[in-house]
């Protein structure tokens, strides 16, 4: 910009001389010689003025890809003359949602695409205009990014299941379920494996099986957005995916247990042939040595497809400088370099097209594909309502306690009251201590009136408790279901507090709302 404006002078210095030079010649007058004075003093010389950047564009990122966006910082400041600080930080959402509408927070910072959600129905996200490169992301990365029909992010990467078969036993993978029972059932009656198939989780581990024959949590309205009062816990092809697990276990094809880590070891030590499995959990499978590829998901009725997660950069909609956030992204993150080396520190399959299709890693090229057709994590907050009943119903279905038709009924009717506003206002402890306590009739459950904490003329949340020995996980939920909880330190969807009871005795628990921190006292 210095430059810019001296040569603008320049300019204007030549202009005058030129205008001089051509005046009309005019009768000269004699005038006396003119009086020179000799200088008193040195002529002043005006030194250049170095002029700093203009503005500053600030980003809040993770340890992991902070150094990567630093590295734009200098092609930046050549370009616009912007200046860009990009700051570690922990805890993101929470501290973005306190710092934005106070002028404090950054101009851009990165996020799941599931937290966004609420960001927007807050006015705390700036939308975003791709411009000619929307066409280079992944079309279901924009369509996790977007609501009410408004781009508010720009993707860079997705995290989905994928399809995984041992490769000894399985040397074509199937394409339905129905040959997953034959095949599993034939490595079962030869004595190759224990059980036919690993089931890591009971909702979204599960969720590719219940897609495949038609089940679905929220469906959409008119204009795309997801639909809380279309809930698909209890639809027919829920309850069809419903009987096909029953029946699983009732085989021993699957075991009743959905404990994540065991069914990956029985994965590893190829004491099953099928594992629905994500990224995170490919460390572990490559250095357990067991052979496998990952193949799209078997279908039922239809397809079957995952849920998907979707990593994303937003702009803060109360920053001063939107579209020199927006430049930054579209003009310097999202170019095949960048978002290379985004998808080489994250592990995780690119958003960016022209990255996804070059990547030379067949693990995540297959997880990417087996995710193409995935549903984003639907962004509402009713889905916060969903995951306790949901999960228990599959677990009576595994157990053989209820029908399907019975157990995802109940649990819909539950849910449809939870996102009603029927626990409105209720402070709760789930956790795997409310079944030790006799308050409730399973762990983990938000909506439970007999884990409820009571209010004091404090102000503070208390509840005391009759418990068994044992060692015990915790968090604070709201309202009934998991869309505001609470965890260790006080942070929003933050680890699991934990404590111990040597003996049979007493627990009180003491929530701070000011805080969000919770106390726990054991007798």
């Amino acid at each position: 910009m210095r430059k810019r404006l001296f040569t603008l002078i320049a300019l204007l210095v030549i202009a005058s001389m030129f205008l001089v030079a051509c005046q009309p010649n005019v009768e000269e007058v004699p005038t006396e010689a003119p009086v020179v004075e000799e200088p008193t003093a040195e002529p002043v010389v005006e030194e250049e003025v170095e002029e700093g950047p203009v503005a500053t564009i600030r980003i809040w990122a993770d340890d992991m890809r902070s150094p990567i966006l630093a590295e734009l910082a200098d092609d930046f400041l050549a370009a616009y003359n912007v200046e860009v600080i990009v700051e570690e930080v922990a805890n993101i959402r929470d501290q973005f949602t306190v710092a934005a509408p106070a002028g404090e927070g950054p101009d851009i910072t990165l996020m799941p695409h599931d937290q966004a959600g609420s960001m927007v129905a807050s006015g705390l996200l700036a939308p975003i205009d791709l411009g000619d490169k929307a066409g280079m992301f992944v079309p279901s990365t924009l369509d996790a990014a977007t609501y009410d029909g408004v781009l508010y992010a720009m993707p860079y990467a997705t995290e989905n299941l994928g399809f995984f078969y041992n490769t000894d036993l399985v040397p074509e993978p199937p394409t339905t379920w129905d040959e997953v029972l034959e095949i599993g059932r034939a490595l079962m009656a030869d004595g190759s494996v224990t059980y036919g198939l690993g089931l890591s989780g009971t909702t979204y581990d599960a969720y590719p099986l219940m897609t495949a024959y038609g089940g679905y949590i929220f469906g959409r309205d008119e204009a795309g957005n997801w639909n809380a009062d279309d809930l698909g816990v209890d639809s027919p092809g829920m309850i069809k995916a419903g009987d096909w697990l029953q029946a699983a276990v009732e085989e021993g094809f699957i075991s009743d247990s959905t404990d994540w880590d065991t069914a990956h070891v029985l994965f590893e030590t190829g004491e099953v042939p099928f594992l629905m499995a994500g990224p995170w959990a490919l460390d572990r499978i490559r250095e357990s040595g067991v052979p496998y590829a990952i193949a799209n998901f078997p279908a039922g009725d239809q397809a079957g497809y995952p849920f998907s997660g979707v990593q994303i950069f937003v702009v803060n909609a109360f920053s001063e400088n939107v579209l020199l956030a927006q430049a930054f992204l579209t003009e310097f993150v999202a170019t095949e370099e960048v978002m290379s080396e985004l998808y080489i520190a994250g592990s995780r399959p690119s958003a960016f097209i022209p990255v996804l299709d070059a990547t030379e890693d067949a693990d995540l090229l297959a997880m990417g594909k087996a995710g193409e057709n995935a549903t984003a994590m639907p962004t509402i907050p009713a889905m916060g309502s969903v995951w306790g009943s949901w999960n228990d119903a599959v677990v009576l279905i595994l157990t053989g306690e209820q029908e399907p038709v019975d157990a995802l009924g109940t649990a819909a009717v539950q849910i449809r009251s939870a996102i009603g506003g029927a626990f409105a206002g209720m402070v709760n402890i789930p956790g795997s201590w409310q079944v030790a306590s006799g308050a409730c009739d399973g762990d983990w459950k938000p909506d439970c009136e007999g884990s409820a904490l009571t209010q004091g003329d404090d102000g503070l949340w208390t509840g005391s408790f009759e418990i068994t020995a044992g060692d015990y996980e915790v968090k604070v939920a709201m309202d009934g279901g998991w869309t505001l909880n609470y965890g260790l330190d006080g942070v929003t969807d933050g680890d699991n507090y934990t404590f111990s009871m040597a003996a049979d005795g007493t627990v009180t628990f003491t929530y701070d709302p000011e805080t969000h921190l919770l106390e726990i006292v054991t007798e």
